[in-house]
């Protein structure tokens, strides 16, 4: 009965929560928020444990929507999805904790947003319909610009303007490439279907047109991951919003760009992404990111600044395994994926709780905040750490999967692709010794309050996942290998066997 309707739930719930904020007292708004996402997480725990890795697409739902063009309701769930949906409901509660005292103004609007913007989400994680695919993703994309725009920092309409206008140029060339596969399918079988199997079984007669679909995909996605040059909005995005807006846009906006190459760009069009020519631009993409992400966050003096620009370091990480297309590539790929939202995200609820205390990001404004505040402190160096990739840390197994996984394919670009390693400590540890292990020289931070409950209630959660995927990933890598070893098969029909 649980496979049947959680995840029409998942997505209804959020939706209907946002309705009840409405019609509650506005001094509850963040209360109401709070239970209404942690229903959503608790409704979607046990997908975890009812999942079976080697039985493909689960969960599913399929219902007529727009029946006379072909458009249904039909979402499902496979080892790809799965944590990206997991992740998600993970990280919301934390958000609307972390908020408690940051948002001060127009509470209802900002959760109701929060919540409606989760729907969005985990819409696009789930979506077996390309209609319904695009409908989350614009969903997704209007809360997330007033989140911005409204409880943003001064230049926040900027970023905000930016941050829509980027994201809305990729998805209406999608748009149009999904029209494209529906028309081109409708007139080869006379069937009308957004069907995300349907589409995938007609795509491989495309001729010369499959270049401008792939190409109209492959801009929404990396505009969205994003992959160098096209990460400009990203930066002004992370500095001017809210905490919470932070979090959700590094630990699971970002990801919808990587999922989209992993779900559509790659399986729809496995003759172009794999050409030499393709393959050669995004692999060279993908390593420019990986190291000139690192050195742009070296000399950034704000550290929010230079937490984002360190995203784009990362996924350049994910870009480099997906193309490798190796099982272990693609597993590492998912893992930084998930890693990725868990420490950087980590690293955004720091920021803001700094900035909370001092009112500043600048680096040179604190210093010996160790002896200060001393958890603060610890989580921020074991946070930070983790972003590096240190041993025994989330960040250390899927960088190492995708490197070992990426070597036979590119050995060249995973080389260089390892320098990037060493320039994420060139950055994070000279901000961390700045901001907690330099002389306590300012008076300004010699009675900064320690973490509070609250506080602590938000990290805890993200430091227990930080040391059980760097301690025991197996649970993860476990459920994610089939479906990777499928898509890697479904892409490459027959690869080498010493790359399976």
């Amino acid at each position: 009965m649980y496979d049947a309707w959680i995840l029409p739930a998942l997505l209804v719930w959020p939706l209907a929560g946002a309705a009840l904020l409405y019609l509650a007292p506005a001094s509850r708004a963040k209360t109401l928020a709070l239970g209404v996402s942690l229903v959503e997480f608790a409704l979607s725990v046990p997908l975890w444990w009812r999942f079976v890795p080697a039985a493909g697409m689960q969960f599913a739902v399929d219902l007529p929507w727009v029946p006379d063009w072909g458009i249904r309701f039909h979402v499902g769930l496979d080892g790809i999805s799965l944590f990206m949906v997991l992740l998600t409901t993970f990280l919301v509660p934390l958000s609307v904790l972390g908020s408690w005292t940051y948002i001060t103004k127009r509470e209802r609007g900002f959760y109701a947003l929060l919540l409606v913007l989760t729907t969005g989400m985990l819409g696009v994680f789930v979506s077996l319909d390309l209609f319904l695919f695009y409908v989350m993703w614009e969903v997704m994309l209007i809360p997330m610009y007033f989140i911005i725009g409204i409880w943003g920092g001064d230049n926040r309409l900027y970023a905000a303007i930016k941050f829509f206008l980027y994201t809305f140029v990729g998805s209406l060339l999608m748009l149009v490439a999904i029209l494209g596969l529906f028309l081109h399918a409708a007139h080869t079988t006379g069937t009308y279907s957004f069907s995300y199997d349907f589409l995938l079984q007609h795509t491989a007669d495309l001729g010369p047109v499959a270049f401008w679909f792939f190409a109209a995909f492959f801009l929404a996605f990396a505009i969205k991951v994003p992959m160098f040059p096209l990460h400009t909005w990203l930066p002004d995005a992370h500095v001017e919003a809210p905490t919470a807006g932070s979090v959700i846009l590094a630990g699971v906006l970002l990801k919808m760009g990587t999922y989209g190459f992993l779900r559509f760009a790659l399986p729809f069009f496995p003759g172009v992404a794999l050409s030499p020519t393709v393959q050669a631009v995004v692999v060279a993409l993908s390593v420019i990111g990986i190291i000139y992400g690192g050195l742009v966050a070296m000399v950034q003096p704000d550290f929010k600044k230079l937490v984002a620009y360190s995203s784009v370091a990362h996924l350049g990480f994910v870009m480099l395994g997906i193309w490798a297309l190796t099982v272990q590539s693609v597993q590492g790929a998912l893992l930084v994926m998930i890693n990725h939202g868990i420490s950087t995200g980590a690293l955004f609820f720091l920021a803001g709780m700094l900035y909370e205390r001092r009112h500043t990001r600048l680096l040179d404004a604190f210093g010996g905040l160790a002896r200060v505040v001393p958890l603060l402190a610890a989580v921020l160096t074991v946070v930070s750490l983790s972003s590096v990739g240190l041993p025994g840390t989330n960040g250390f197994v899927g960088e190492f999967l995708i490197l070992i996984g990426s070597f036979a394919r590119y050995p060249t670009a995973t080389i260089i692709a390892t320098a990037g390693v060493i320039v994420a400590a060139m950055y994070l540890l000279p901000a961390l010794q700045k901001i907690i292990y330099t002389p306590l020289t300012k008076t300004e931070n010699q009675k900064l309050p320690d973490l509070s409950l609250r506080e602590g209630l938000v990290l805890l959660p993200l430091l227990v996942a930080i040391v059980w995927i760097g301690v025991y990933p197996r649970p993860f890598l476990d459920r994610m290998e089939p479906a990777a070893r499928r898509l890697v098969e479904t892409v490459r029909p027959q690869p080498p066997t010493a790359l399976r």
